[in-house]
């Protein structure tokens, strides 16, 4: 008989994740609105309920029978997913620790009892009341319950702090924002990891590309990170000081951490599902371990200590956007290139951050595509 699986969400993001159960022979339930669920014609039973409704939720997985819930690239589904599994006593993260590690504020409270080194922060709750005492320009601000960089603003000056805190409140949930200072050093790193009964596996390191101009949104991203072994260990240290500190598990995480100048690995914040972009992909392609398949054996409670590449290969996305028209041609004749593993260009109905299309490669070496410098 087919095992079962209950994916929380009905985005693009979810599709790797339902390709990838569909591959290992699973029944699949997928809960979501039906306006925009785009990935209902591939599952096996669609049921058209608010990712918010676990109540609803867990009554037709109790119906059902499954044997385990996930999501990845979405925050907001992981306490749906969590509540589910308690409800149920299959695998998954405390209902608890799931609010905590979706709320910015009250994760970097549970970083600062735990040691976790990160930047000094503060609440806003109302966008002409804050405090930043004690912090030093330039800063940054953020909704608290937010994600994907949004309502995100670096700030200078004093004088530019207001419209930015307003804007973040207006974004968030809860209208709460935090203020934190800015971490002179590397750009964010993200480690990939998985975790089994509170032991936690960091699988590879990814580094990003920023865009010339002073967007939030990234031009790429590459594994593994340019890092000498001592601050690679750090960063591991950190990574499972950080989840320790969420009670977080079981399953796929993506910790947001920056190397500062000062030597020291800061934790920024973690995410806690697998991350969307593409990284699953990148991450095996770098590692050999198959990251989405991991993460949805454990949510079956199947586990097996991951084995990865003696050597890490070099992986990377690639985005096509107005300012890299230059990597048009790249994509549209990529199968010229036997280290381009994929790459297309996005209908209009895909286009999201400017995005118009991608490519994703694997090699022994770095490779990079820059205007004059195609290598």
């Amino acid at each position: 008989m087919k095992k079962k699986l209950a994916i929380i969400g009905a985005s693009h993001g979810q599709e790797p994740l339902v390709l990838k159960a569909r591959e290992m022979g699973l029944e699949i339930h997928c809960f979501a609105w039906e306006k925009s669920a785009a990935v209902k014609h591939l599952v096996d039973y669609f049921h058209p309920i608010s990712v918010f409704e676990k109540e609803q939720i867990l009554d037709v997985c109790r119906e059902v029978q499954i044997d385990g819930i996930l999501t990845i690239a979405t925050d907001f589904c992981v306490p749906t997913v969590c509540y589910v599994a308690e409800k149920m006593n299959l695998i998954g993260n405390s209902y608890e620790s799931s609010l905590i590690s979706i709320n910015k504020y009250l994760m970097r409270q549970a970083f600062a009892k735990n040691g976790v080194n990160i930047p000094r922060f503060t609440i806003v709750e109302n966008e002409c009341e804050w405090d930043v005492t004690g912090l030093s320009y330039p800063l940054i601000v953020k909704p608290t319950d937010r994600g994907g960089s949004e309502g995100v603003r670096k700030v200078y000056k004093e004088a530019d702090l207001k419209a930015a805190v307003k804007t973040a409140i207006e974004i968030s949930f809860e209208k709460k924002a935090i203020i934190e200072e800015f971490i002179y050093g590397s750009e964010v790193l993200e480690v990939m990891c998985i975790s089994w009964k509170g032991k936690h596996y960091p699988l590879a390191i990814e580094d990003s590309e920023n865009m010339e101009n002073a967007s939030f949104y990234k031009a790429g991203y590459y594994f593994p990170a340019d890092l000498d072994d001592a601050v690679r260990e750090q960063a591991y240290t950190q990574t499972k000081l950080a989840l320790d500190a969420l009670n977080f598990e079981y399953g796929a995480s993506d910790v947001e951490i920056i190397v500062g100048n000062d030597g020291k690995v800061y934790v920024v914040e973690v995410n806690p599902r697998m991350a969307g972009e593409g990284e699953y992909l990148m991450t095996e392609l770098s590692t050999g371990y198959d990251y989405l398949k991991g993460a949805i054996n454990i949510a079956l409670n199947k586990f097996e200590e991951p084995v990865c590449f003696p050597v890490p290969k070099y992986s990377g996305l690639y985005y096509l956007r107005v300012e890299t028209e230059y990597l048009r041609p790249v994509i549209e004749n990529w199968k010229n290139d036997p280290e381009i593993i994929e790459a297309r260009i996005y209908d209009e109905n895909e286009i999201g951050y400017e995005r118009l299309g991608h490519l994703i490669y694997q090699s022994d070496r770095r490779r990079c595509w820059k205007p004059g410098k195609l290598v």
